[in-house]
């Protein structure tokens, strides 16, 4: 048994040497992750980045989850009278902070949006007419940026100062913003800072005028959803209300507290849940990708 374990050992360090050396794998596993897998990984970090969750305690979002599982938990004995309307009104309700963070990533990425021609535009002023260098007229716009912008340039600023190192500080810079239009501007003003050439003008221009396309698009389809999305509101609000009137019609309580009630509550719950993700789907507006990933 002891010759066996030893095999084993010896045979499991000789793969591991072999695959360190030959290949320059150093994982643990028995390889390199599929690229599935890293893409998933990397649209997981870019969604934590574009929402603002880098620094987001995981411990004080899951107790914020479970209070609200708790509050969830409160109302549906008090308005339906059972332990199973109870526990799917938890679920929905422990969910609530992901979802706001949705919606606060949409935001972002919107207000994000909206400044980087201008940022751009920017840019092209102080290089062409004021002869700025490109890291420092990169630097000048960054902090006149929006708020939600700044931490980024601010870490690539500071990475510049250390390093004086261009292509290091536009990885920092586009690890901390995660957006397609920083990518496309930030390789643009790397190629330009290391081989020259009198076209970034002409470049940056071009940019400019493809995000503003890009940005009016985006509002105009917004301006064409908001009664939809006025009226998608009434799927929480409606049959909500209707609940409580029922509650007080006659033995309205004592017919939710059944267990054919209960059982109905929980049916048209995840009905109204599934109706509100389903037109939520079919609102989202499609996302540009990254291309320039390190």
């Amino acid at each position: 048994m002891t010759g066996l374990l030893l095999a084993l050992c010896a045979s499991a360090g000789a793969f591991y040497l072999y695959t360190a050396v030959v290949l320059g794998w150093r994982g643990v596993g028995l390889g390199p992750p599929p690229a599935r897998a890293v893409r998933r990984r990397r649209s997981l970090s870019d969604w934590l980045v574009q929402a603002g969750l880098v620094d987001v305690d995981v411990r004080q979002f899951v107790a914020v989850s479970a209070g609200l599982a708790i509050a969830g938990a409160a109302i549906g004995l008090a308005v339906f009278g059972g332990p199973l309307s109870a526990l799917v009104l938890a679920l929905c309700l422990a969910t609530t902070p992901l979802a706001s963070y949705r919606v606060r990533r949409a935001q972002l990425r919107a207000d994000a949006q909206r400044a980087w021609p201008r940022i751009i535009e920017e840019i092209r002023i102080l290089t062409s007419s004021l002869g700025r260098s490109i890291p420092q007229a990169l630097f000048e716009a960054g902090r006149r940026t929006p708020e939600s912008l700044r931490p980024p340039f601010v870490a690539a600023q500071r990475e510049w100062l250390l390093s004086t190192d261009f292509e290091r500080t536009i990885r920092v810079l586009k690890a901390g913003l995660a957006d397609p239009t920083a990518d496309a501007a930030c390789e643009t003003l790397l190629v330009a800072h290391e081989v020259g050439g009198s076209d970034l003008d002409r470049r940056l221009e071009a940019l400019i005028e493809d995000r503003v396309l890009d940005v009016q698009g985006r509002k105009d389809a917004r301006a064409k959803q908001a009664g939809v999305r006025f009226a998608r509101r009434f799927v929480l609000l409606v049959p909500f209300g209707m609940a409580l009137v029922g509650m007080t019609i006659g033995n309205g309580r004592a017919a939710y507290a059944t267990p054919g009630g209960q059982v109905m509550v929980a049916i048209g719950i995840g009905a109204v849940v599934a109706c509100w993700v389903w037109a939520g789907r079919l609102l989202v507006l499609p996302e540009e990708e990254r291309v320039f990933y390190e």
